[in-house]
């Protein structure tokens, strides 16, 4: 995805205060799961439904869409259970209802940021399928290999060497809040879980040699 002005102001207010997040999920043990991973940020800060605060983004699922417990005013992103579930509005991204907490989190950000977060295929901004299986993924490779941009193909060169936030911020010279940014963007680029599955895939797709 072209990386243009809008996301480069969306990116500075991001570093300049924690983003309120409304989590409304049937699943309560979820949901508690979920606010406890983005308490522990330094940049997120969950709200419960019901809880009467304004929110910057919220995490919903099928039941909260359908229901319309959540003003369609606020980017979201959809935890779905039903396959194929296509982007409901211009700021809804869909994830799995099984998408790990922190590639959740990582949505999060790039909706709040203005990114469009969907799976339509041969887009820059699509995800991969997260649950196709390893041959899958080896036959569809060459047409669903993610486009970085230049920056983030940087930042996952640091990744590959095991760099934190930190060390990815001083020798990128950016500030720390931007290369969370760049982390979470791959994450959902590539549709990892975690670093170290965005290492994997990204070795698996040709995108770092290491």
């Amino acid at each position: 995805m072209a990386y243009g002005a809008t996301q480069a102001i969306a990116e500075s207010e991001l570093a300049t205060h924690r983003l309120t997040v409304l989590v409304a999920l049937g699943d309560a043990a979820r949901a508690e799961r979920l606010a406890d991973l983005l308490a522990a940020s330094d940049d997120l800060s969950p709200v419960m439904a019901g809880a009467g605060r304004m929110a910057d983004v919220a995490v919903i699922d099928d039941a909260a869409l359908e229901s319309h417990a959540v003003d369609p005013a606020i980017p979201g992103v959809l935890l779905s259970r039903r396959a194929g579930h296509q982007q409901a509005a211009s700021g809804l991204a869909v994830l799995p209802a099984s998408a790990d907490d922190l590639l959740v989190a990582a949505a999060v950000r790039l909706v709040a940021a203005g990114y469009r977060v969907t799976r339509e295929a041969g887009s820059a901004e699509a995800l991969d399928d997260f649950h196709g299986d390893a041959a899958e993924e080896a036959s569809d490779e060459a047409s669903a290999r993610p486009v970085l941009s230049p920056r983030e193909a940087e930042v996952l060169t640091l990744l590959a060497e095991g760099a934190p936030n930190k060390v990815i911020a001083r020798r990128l010279n950016i500030s720390v809040h931007t290369a969370k940014f760049h982390v979470a963007a791959i994450l959902v680029k590539l549709g990892a879980a975690n670093r170290t599955d965005a290492i994997a895939t990204a070795m698996r797709q040709g995108l770092v040699l290491v």
